[in-house]
């Protein structure tokens, strides 16, 4: 009926038009809103129903030009019934106690912060099906956004895309090599401060979709807590998105107000940390430092005490570590931590103990600083990375094992074959160093033409006292075996030092000293000791025949107390060149970091 009838221009037997004849020009020309004009309103609608129905000629609408049309008209309706409306809405707002409106506005917060994100990760979908469908053509855009921000004198290339002449001008570089050549003052290796802000921005907006669709409660109001100064997403996001599901306080940095906020939430649905390695560490201290957080939480904030979240925490405790995320959070479903390298005895140990029966996801994979591989599947048990072909230039070197590395040549990500291992190279858009990382993926699958990955190991973590090149995976592996036939123990981390660092070979041979932070056992005896040793011989051929020849010494294990790896973490950190988010070595090159770990030896 109004359609119909607004269909007609210029006719004063046009509802809207009666309406505002009977109802909104007396108000406007008056200036107020009496009770007696808002009870007319039902009478005023009869009448405008009537005279819609039997049109008369009526008098002109004073001032008020006739309607053009029916979608202007129900502009104005809307208009003129907001304006109606809005001190209405203004006296029921104040009459709202403060906690109402404050909850209020942080649901209407929460809400435009969902809508934006599903917007915004809706485009990086797209963006990311585009350029991963036409990946070679991706790649070429990347590579000539790197050489037209290039300096130096390797400026001349960056007019030229071609692939053969850009590998053919710029030889591969080491990681080793590209940190001595900064110490000569030249420019350094790739960081994230350089030109990984769009791939973080892609992998954090992705990674967050990703989680709530997997998820869907976690970013619910209150349902996220992240429990370490660092973030577990590669980019900070500015408001709305601050508002998704995060309890603590904006700009906290200290770990224990952090920690205590968490606490403070019984109702989490999702557990942030930046890496694994330093949740472990919140957990290890949780369990230190119980009592303490038990009573601070029964005082509570000023006039808000919480005696019985404190009994919660306490009777939490005294069941020990397995399991203890879920009987302080009950409903807790996943925990978000970065991938960034040597992390995976930490997830194993918090798998195992603290957070048993959690899922753990990693939004995205981080090398030398910054990120290289999207995550989205927060499904997968273990960490799958897609390599997206923008920027960084991305190339994957072949990992040809006995072979020499210079009869290798670099690959594109669409060339990428299924089941290889490839070490990552990337290109650095302000002094075009093609930096090997080190990193070495294996492809395990595809995603359109772009192949999806799993970390395998760093080349630059292998031991090598006699040449024998034990890689991070083999040893990790071999520790793995030994620490299953000590009866009762869990590792929680490891590191190693070549026995030259520590000046500890006394004229025996050369060995290797490895450092271990366990978790059920106190004590290590002869007997554990040599099983490293002998675990090690089992995988490495090279390594038992140098054991055989007397060339190479046992390895030496020794326990560290508690506490001894987040200093090691403290004293990392503090380097110039750490990189960020922190990696966590397992060959310690340098003697100071050595002696932090020697020095806490209790077995």
């Amino acid at each position: 009926m109004l359609l119909s009838s607004c269909c007609v221009p210029g006719t004063v037997s046009n509802p809207v038009y009666i309406f505002c004849k009977a109802v909104i020009i007396p108000i406007l020309q008056t200036g107020e809103r009496s009770p007696e004009q808002l009870a007319d309103l039902p009478r005023a609608l009869r009448l405008t129903k009537c005279q819609s129905q039997c049109p008369t000629s009526g008098p002109e609408l004073g001032s008020l030009p006739p309607p053009r049309s029916c979608l202007e008209m129900l502009l104005l309706l809307l208009f003129l019934l907001l304006l109606l409306l809005l001190p209405l809405l203004a006296v029921l707002w104040q009459r709202q106690p403060q906690d109402a409106r404050l909850s209020w506005l942080a649901g209407l917060q929460h809400r435009v912060a969902a809508g934006t994100l599903c917007w915004a990760a809706a485009w990086q979908q797209w963006r990311l099906e585009q350029s991963t469908l036409h990946a070679g053509q991706s790649q070429q855009q990347a590579l000539k956004w790197c050489l037209q921000g290039a300096q130096g004198p390797r400026g001349p290339l960056r007019g030229n895309t071609d692939i053969s002449t850009f590998r053919n001008h710029l030889p591969l570089t080491k990681a080793s090599q590209a940190q001595e050549e900064e110490s000569e003052g030249q420019l350094s290796p790739p960081t994230s401060t350089q030109y990984y802000g769009e791939a973080s921005l892609q992998a954090t907006l992705l990674g967050l979709a990703a989680l709530n669709k997997a998820y869907p409660e976690v970013l619910a109001p209150g349902g996220t807590a992240c429990v370490t100064p660092t973030s577990p997403w590669p980019c900070p996001l500015p408001w709305p998105w601050r508002a998704l599901g995060q309890v603590s306080a904006p700009g906290a940095k200290h770990p224990g107000a952090l920690l205590l906020k968490a606490l403070r939430s019984p109702g989490l649905r999702a557990l942030e940390g930046g890496t694994a390695a330093e949740l472990l560490d919140v957990f290890v201290g949780l369990e230190a430092d119980g009592e303490e957080l038990a009573e601070t939480i029964a005082a509570g904030n000023p006039g808000v005490p919480l005696p019985r979240r404190a009994a919660e925490l306490r009777e939490a405790l005294e069941q020990g570590p397995r399991g203890l995320a879920l009987r302080l959070w009950p409903k807790l479903q996943v925990v978000v931590t970065l991938d960034a390298g040597g992390q995976a005895e930490a997830v194993a140990a918090l798998e195992a103990l603290w957070c048993q029966g959690l899922a753990f996801f990693s939004p995205a994979y981080s090398a030398s600083g910054g990120v290289v591989g999207l995550n989205l599947w927060p499904e997968q048990p273990r960490g799958l990375y897609l390599l997206p072909p923008g920027a960084p230039f991305i190339e994957l070197l072949p990992v040809n094992k006995g072979a020499q590395e210079e009869a290798a040549s670099t690959v594109l990500l669409a060339e990428a074959q299924k089941g290889k291992e490839y070490e990552l190279v990337l290109t650095d858009h302000i002094s075009l160093t093609r930096c090997c990382l080190g990193d070495v993926v294996q492809v395990v699958g595809a995603y359109n033409r772009c192949p999806v990955v799993r970390f395998v190991c760093r080349l630059g973590q292998a031991l090598s006292v006699r040449g024998e090149d034990i890689r991070e995976d083999v040893f990790s592996e071999a520790l793995g075996r030994a620490v299953g036939q000590w009866p009762g123990a869990k590792l929680l981390d490891h590191s190693c030092v070549e026995s030259s660092i520590l000046d500890s070979s006394e004229g025996s041979a050369p060995h290797y000293e490895v450092f271990v932070a366990l978790r059920g056992l106190r004590n290590l005896s002869e007997e554990n000791r040599d099983k490293l040793d002998h675990c090690l011989q089992e995988v490495s051929p090279r390594y038992k025949s140098l054991r055989f020849w007397g060339s190479v010494g046992p390895a030496r294990v020794h326990l560290v107390g508690q506490g001894a790896f987040r200093e090691l973490r403290v004293a990392l950190a503090a380097c110039p060149s750490s990189p960020y988010p922190p990696e966590m070595p397992r060959v310690l090159r340098h003697r100071h970091l050595a002696q932090c770990l020697h020095k806490r030896v209790v077995s």
